[in-house]
């Protein structure tokens, strides 16, 4: 699957205006599913990581008044990520101290496979960034071309197919898939954005 681009500089200005109703709503779309997503590959039932996700966006709502857009200081993903892990850790710790206090040996094991796969975190998340956002990302776009352009663009940068192989399948040319698939990109780059957040001061992100 291709790589898209990380948040808009621009929505996250927008997200600073608490009357924006319509960019906190593009931003819930694509970054709800990414956290509840997240959370639920992490081993927390559908409640449990329902709510580490509102403790994450309430984190944020709070926090992003005082987020400045400087690229140099990394992503608004990788700050994202640190809040989710930061959140997922102390519902852990909840868990964990419950846990001794029942004396339940299943709950113990189950935490420590959590602690164990602490360090496939930040893998773990972009793969589940990248999976989510093309999701939005392509049904935004999906009505904006014909069909045989979309499905020259699915086979070969979704299925893996060569140019030919869809080309063949579709009756088109190599070249008009090459043409095809580019224009497809080009508008969900567009549409995902060029431009990365950055990331605010460690004390901003409990």
């Amino acid at each position: 699957m291709e790589q898209l681009p990380a948040t808009r500089a621009s929505l996250l200005v927008r997200l600073r205006d608490p009357r924006d109703g319509e960019a906190w709503q593009q931003f819930v779309q694509v970054y709800a599913a990414v956290v509840y997503g997240f959370a639920r590959k992490r081993g927390l039932q559908d409640a449990d990581a329902a709510d580490l996700m509102q403790d994450v966006f309430r984190a944020i709502s709070t926090a992003i008044g005082r987020l400045e857009y400087d690229p140099q200081r990394g992503t608004f993903r990788s700050w994202l990520f640190t809040v989710t892990r930061s959140k997922l850790n102390n519902f852990l710790n909840g868990q964990r101290r419950q846990v001794r206090g029942s004396g339940d040996s299943d709950g113990q094991e189950r935490l420590e496979e959590h602690s164990a796969r602490e360090e496939s975190g930040a893998a773990e998340w972009d793969r589940e960034y990248q999976q989510r956002v093309f999701t939005w990302a392509t049904r935004r776009v999906r009505g904006q071309f014909q069909e045989a352009t979309w499905q020259a663009f699915w086979l070969t940068a979704v299925e893996g197919k060569s140019a030919r192989e869809a080309g063949q399948q579709l009756g088109m040319s190599s070249g008009a898939v090459y043409v095809a698939r580019s224009r497809v990109l080009a508008r969900l780059k567009e549409e995902v954005g060029q431009l990365e957040g950055a990331d605010p001061p460690a004390e901003e992100l409990s």
